[in-house]
């Protein structure tokens, strides 16, 4: 069975601007004149030739497009099965590289690199964005503004940007029309196995920024507060031991700027930790000079 280690990230850092930008410069969308996709290319792109090619144009037709072309079938099946197969590979590479992994980092590791935006980000460094075929009129902006995100972020930004779905759901469309045309998980994997690096590895995985707070929180016994004002101002806040050490903010969605909110608190977090360890100190030389503890006031 191949190995799956991650790329470097130095090599990913050095080159993913260069990847993404060019990428980004090309079209992602199809006009009426282009309504076909080059089935060849696709082809090329994974290293895969089909048998039965209406399975291929169909993982790339978006139900969007069903009106334009009432003969075809979406992606959304094909869809479902590759999750299936997608998931199915990864649990079987990494219990094979892994044998001392509990069940339970396993399943972390394995959602780090199946979820949105891992399998989004795929679609755009192969793009393979360029021939879904759709009628959504705000999707192209999306993926430009993603395409512009990630590249802050060369491997993953746990959940601090937001990937389009359907960029995600083509990759996954494509793994389930290989695994129907060719019925074999196994060559699936060969056909994808490069496409889906860099792949996370118990080394480079992170901590989602809202676990990472409530942990640091609860070991030095931290009162934590999220404050929902998403419907008034697309805003998050953080509290903790009620000041406001973080703000996260995103219009399109409430769970992204919850997680900037829990980044930008992590980023001050420190601050109240010196602080509180600070207090800790003063009251203890305090009490060992027989002077009652002074209170201080938390000010972040």
């Amino acid at each position: 069975m191949p190995t799956m280690g991650a790329q470097a990230e130095e090599y990913q850092t050095l080159h993913m601007d260069e990847v993404l930008s060019s990428e980004a410069e090309k079209s992602t969308t199809l006009t009426d004149e282009e309504a076909q996709p080059n089935l060849e290319e696709v082809e090329k792109i994974i290293g895969y030739s089909f048998t039965n090619k209406v399975l291929l144009k169909e993982a790339f037709t978006h139900s969007s497009f069903l009106s334009t072309e009432r003969s075809a079938s979406s992606y959304e099946r094909l869809e479902y099965v590759g999750d299936a197969v997608l998931n199915l590979l990864f649990s079987r590479e990494q219990y094979n590289l892994y044998p001392d992994l509990p069940p339970g980092r396993l399943t972390r590791l394995r959602a780090a690199n199946v979820d949105t935006e891992k399998l989004a980000r795929v679609a755009i460094k192969h793009g393979l964005h360029r021939y879904l075929r759709h009628k959504k009129p705000f999707l192209e902006e999306q993926i430009r503004e993603f395409t512009r995100a990630i590249s802050h972020y060369p491997l993953h930004s746990n959940g601090l940007i937001d990937a389009p779905k359907n960029l995600a759901d083509i990759v996954e469309s494509t793994i389930g029309a290989v695994f129907m045309d060719c019925n074999s998980i196994d060559t699936v994997w060969e056909a994808f196995k490069d496409l889906l690096e860099p792949i996370i590895n118990p080394g480079t995985i992170k901590t989602h920024p809202v676990t990472q707070l409530y942990e640091i929180c609860q070991k030095n016994n931290l009162k934590l507060r999220f404050v929902n004002l998403w419907e008034e101002s697309h805003t998050v806040e953080v509290f903790i031991n009620n000041e406001i050490v973080g703000r996260g903010t995103y219009s399109l969605k409430k769970e992204v700027a919850q997680n900037r909110a829990a980044k930008d608190a992590l980023d001050n977090i420190w601050k109240v930790l010196g602080e509180e360890k600070e207090n800790a100190q003063d009251q203890e030389a305090n009490c060992h000079s027989g002077e009652l503890p002074e209170m201080k006031n938390l000010n972040v």
